[in-house]
């Protein structure tokens, strides 16, 4: 099967019975709920409502990283959001996130709670909620901290949304699609590995919440485990990229940040829900045998 002779009709019309992949169940051309569904609400000031994709790493990495950091306000309950199955079309969540996409923050802090919802939004909220955290005083390297935050939020559609899906997750190849988004991706990341060349993190030599944007998309693919695409993209090539990817790997907050949502590969690595900090200690203990 191929797309080649395809000629788009005059109105484009949904389809439900066409062609069929693992996200035909969930797509469709229409926003609001599909059911209803109240969200669970915990103890904590702050409740997320999220999946371990990378746009969910951003979020549980910055949340522990201000933890790491002593912030005890920043304690949250993180709460799973099965987008394979629906759940980000119940009612309670777009009522949170009326774009039904992971991740969505309540802060439960504010009378009325207030919430955010866009993985870059949360991130520059809580770095205000906590006093400027994970972001440079100066204002001329805020707005390169800027300037990287939006580059990733520009860039990752068409390393997700385009080649990740043309590779990985389409019902059948084609050739045109993925060369096309393999070609700019490789060009991101050259981007990338240019720009730390000159810097030990993304936006200078402060860690910011831009490194926590790009790191779980960028990072995740220069290591092998963002579509299992490593070989294919030859992303050995940059060794900045690389260098910086294993930096961040090694902070106590991004490992327990990666692990919250997380449903899937080693056990060990899955935390499902976080309501508590002595959850990271019963998953090891239990790895431990």
């Amino acid at each position: 099967m191929s797309d080649q002779g395809y000629t788009p009709p005059k109105v484009w019309t949904w389809n439900q019975d066409g062609t069929k992949n693992r996200f035909s169940n969930i797509n469709r051309p229409i926003a609001g709920p599909t059911h209803d569904k109240d969200l669970s609400v915990g103890k904590h000031p702050f409740q997320l409502y999220s999946l371990a994709t990378p746009n969910g790493v951003k979020v549980t990495v910055m949340l522990e990283e201000l933890l790491e950091l002593g912030h005890q306000g920043a304690e949250y309950d993180a709460w799973l959001v099965n987008i394979g199955e629906g759940n980000q079309f119940g009612s309670g969540f777009v009522a949170v996130n009326p774009n039904s996409k992971i991740p969505a923050l309540m802060d439960h802090s504010t009378n009325p709670p207030t919430r955010i919802f866009e993985s870059g939004a949360i991130l520059l909220y809580l770095s205000e909620k906590f006093g400027g955290a994970f972001m440079p005083k100066d204002l001329s390297k805020r707005a390169e901290v800027y300037s990287w935050l939006m580059w990733q939020m520009g860039s990752a559609p068409y390393l997700g949304g385009g080649f990740g899906h043309f590779y990985a997750y389409a019902p059948f190849k084609i050739e045109y699609a993925i060369d096309r988004f393999a070609m700019e991706v490789k060009r991101q990341l050259d981007v990338l590995d240019r720009q730390l060349a000159e810097n030990e993190y993304i936006a200078g030599d402060e860690y910011t919440v831009a490194d926590m944007a790009i790191w779980p998309w960028y990072g995740a693919l220069a290591k092998g485990v963002l579509y299992e695409a490593a070989e294919f993209l030859s992303v050995h090539e940059y060794r900045n990229v690389n260098r910086w990817a294993d930096q961040l790997a090694e902070r106590p907050a991004v490992k327990r940040g990666r692990m919250v949502n997380r449903v899937w590969g080693d056990p060990s690595t899955q935390l499902p829900e976080r309501h508590d900090a002595s959850d990271f200690d019963r998953i090891a203990k239990k790895a431990d045998g």
